[in-house]
């Protein structure tokens, strides 16, 4: 699947259109097949690692969880149960 990434802090120029290993879904997760995201403020604060304090949670040195969204619409495509 193809997924916009980003493995370091920084501006939107950071961001790349990469092809990533399709998830699996653990036992209380679903895989929603996305149709529209949007990019709100955690977004941007997580991207930017500001205010500084996000890297505690987010990673320290680098982000930890490479995809940004926490807004998204879509189908469900794949559920662990």
């Amino acid at each position: 699947m193809k997924a916009i990434v980003y493995t370091q802090y920084g501006p939107p120029d950071v961001l790349e259109l990469k092809e990533v290993e399709k998830p699996t879904p653990e036992d209380d997760e679903v895989l929603i097949k996305v149709h529209a995201t949007s990019v709100n403020w955690a977004d941007w604060h997580n991207l930017r690692a500001d205010p500084f304090l996000v890297r505690f949670a987010a990673g320290l040195l680098k982000p930890s969880n490479t995809i940004l969204g926490f807004d998204a619409a879509g189908w469900t495509e794949e559920s662990a149960h």
